[in-house]
C-alpha cells in the first residue's frame, strides 16, 4: 500500500472575483492550501475557506505569496531575503487567526506562484521561508517541490519537508517546473497526468520535457482547483488511486 497527501491551492477569489471550485474539491482533498491575501483572497475569502476545510476535516496550510494581486503573484520579485521573511510571518500569522478562530490548526506553509520557483532555486530565499516558518512553529511542515532548495533549507533549519509533485505540469530534467510561459509546460490530458502521478509515486521518476527520465520522491501532489475540469479531475484522481492501492492522507500522518 501506497499513501500520498493531495493538496490543492484554495481561498484565491478575491472580493467580486470569484476564482475556483473550492466547495466542490475540498471533500476529495486531505490538504489544503489556502491564500493569504497578498496574491489573492481577502478576509472573508480565508474565513470561508478555513471553515470549509474544518468542515470536511482537510488540514490546513498557509499559502503565501508575493504582494501582486494584478500577476497572481506570478511574477518575479526583486526582494532581499529579510523582506521575503517578514512577508511570510505576516501572511502565516493572517492565516493562523483565522485558524484559531475556528477552533483548528495550520498544519503546513507552502509557498506560491514566483516565490515558489525563485527559493526552489535560491538557498537564501528559500532560508529566510524555512526561518521564517520555524519562528512561527517548528511544527509546521514546508511542503517543497521535490528536489528543490526549499526542501535542503528545511533540513538545515529543522523543519520537516513534505515533497511535493505536480499532476498537470511539465519538468525540466534538472526537476523544476517548466515555467508557464514555454510550449508544453501544463499537461492537459487527464489521464496522461494521473498516468504520470502513479509513475512518481509507484516508480519514484517521471519523463521531463526534453523525454529523459528524471528521478522523483513524493509525499504529496498537487492539483489545480481553479480549472473547469478541476472537480472532474480531482475525482478521477481519487478514483485511480483507489484502483493502484494509493492511500491518501494529510501530510501530518505521512511524515
Amino acid at each position: 500500500m501506497y499513501t500520498i497527501d493531495l493538496n490543492c491551492d484554495l481561498g484565491e477569489s478575491f472580493g467580486t472575483y470569484h476564482l475556483g471550485m473550492d466547495d466542490q474539491v475540498i471533500p476529495f482533498i486531505s490538504s489544503a492550501n489556502v491564500a493569504c491575501g497578498f496574491h489573492a483572497s481577502d478576509p472573508l475569502v480565508m474565513d470561508t475557506t478555513v471553515a470549509l476545510c474544518t468542515q470536511h476535516n482537510v488540514r490546513i496550510g498557509a499559502h503565501p505569496g508575493y504582494p501582486d494581486l494584478v500577476g497572481f503573484g506570478r511574477r518575479n520579485l526583486a526582494v532581499s531575503p529579510k523582506e521575503l521573511k517578514a512577508m511570510v510571518l505576516y501572511q502565516i500569522g493572517a492565516l493562523d487567526a483565522f485558524c484559531k478562530a475556528r477552533h483548528t490548526t495550520l498544519q503546513h506553509v507552502k509557498p506560491h506562484g514566483a516565490m515558489y520557483n525563485m527559493a526552489g532555486k535560491d538557498l537564501a530565499l528559500a532560508t529566510a521561508i524555512c526561518e521564517a516558518i520555524y519562528d512561527v512553529n517548528p511544527n509546521l511542515i514546508l511542503m517543497a517541490l521535490s528536489g528543490s532548495k526549499m526542501a535542503e533549507a528545511a533540513e538545515k533549519t529543522g523543519l520537516k519537508a513534505a515533497r511535493e509533485v505536480f499532476a498537470d505540469r511539465a519538468y525540466e530534467e534538472d526537476g523544476s517546473l517548466v515555467a508557464r510561459t514555454k510550449p508544453g509546460a501544463m499537461i492537459t490530458d487527464e489521464d496522461e497526468a494521473i498516468a504520470r502521478v502513479i509513475g512518481m509515486i509507484k516508480d519514484r521518476k517521471v519523463t521531463a520535457i526534453t523525454g529523459k527520465e528524471i528521478p522523483i520522491s513524493a509525499d504529496s501532489v498537487c492539483v489545480h482547483g481553479d480549472g473547469p475540469k478541476a472537480l472532474a479531475f480531482v475525482q478521477k484522481i481519487r478514483e485511480a488511486f483507489g484502483r493502484e492501492s494509493i492511500e491518501v492522507k494529510p501530510l501530518c500522518e505521512i511524515l
